[in-house]
């Protein structure tokens, strides 16, 4: 299991929820982290409290990691106020519910551009520096709803069953540079996005929502471990069985 300690990160979406309590995670292992952030300025300086309390070093990076100009120029941030990045958790993600006869092609096109091609253009961004360094973690979080189909549209379920095709790949190109790329795929999680999609926690085999923490016990798992790539870790409940 590998010692985090020095290791930089940049989680995406880090402002609130899954993402922070993974940012928080990875420092309490020893990882600095750079907080990326769309909009949220105050949420994400709250993450960089965790980050500090844990006694690491932290930065927040806004940008819409969408945009491959926003990306370099955050990434220029981050090697600039931690260093290069090593661990790359694609954490960014919006969900839509409507129905069928409601889903736009501009519906499409944005769920597409955030959930799946962010993580795209950030792995791109950044292997080429892991495979220099001969270590790198990547860790792309999917959901649930890329194996049932979920109670969102189909933008979001695409995007996230996307991811899993997205990993697989660079799992496979990256391994001999000393990179793992795993995907993550938690359920419903106690969120402000479930809450917004009012989602039920009794859909949940286990009869509660997961938490954001349990979600990133497993990123953590990952990021610490050399020998499982390509893979997808379900954090669900019971709602779906691999």
């Amino acid at each position: 299991m590998d010692d985090l300690h020095g290791k930089v990160a940049l989680v995406t979406g880090a402002s609130r929820g899954i993402g922070r309590a993974i940012a928080q995670a990875l420092a309490e292992a020893g990882a600095d982290v750079a907080v990326n952030y769309f909009s949220r300025d105050k949420e994400a300086q709250e993450t960089l409290a965790l980050v500090a309390g844990a006694g690491r070093r932290g930065i927040p990076v806004q940008a819409d990691v969408s945009n491959s100009s926003e990306i370099s120029e955050m990434i220029g941030a981050v090697e600039c106020g931690l260093g290069p990045v090593q661990i790359l958790v694609n954490n960014a993600g919006i969900a839509i519910r409507k129905s069928l006869e409601e889903v736009s092609e501009q519906d499409w096109d944005r769920v597409l551009a955030v959930n799946l091609k962010s993580a795209f253009l950030l792995i791109q961004a950044v292997f080429q520096g892991m495979c220099r360094s001969g270590w790198g973690r990547i860790v792309n979080i999917s959901s649930t709803a890329a194996q049932t189909g979920g109670i969102t549209a189909p933008p979001y379920v695409a995007s996230k069953a996307g991811l899993w095709g997205l990993s697989h790949s660079y799992a496979a190109q990256l391994m001999t540079c000393g990179i793992t790329v795993n995907t993550v795929a938690p359920a419903l999680i106690e969120t402000d996005m479930v809450r917004e999609i009012e989602a039920k926690p009794d859909l949940i085999p286990i009869g509660r929502f997961g938490g954001a923490e349990e979600v990133a016990d497993a990123v953590l798992m990952l990021v610490r471990n050399g020998y499982i790539t390509g893979q997808t870790i379900n954090v669900n409940g019971g709602l779906y069985f691999s």
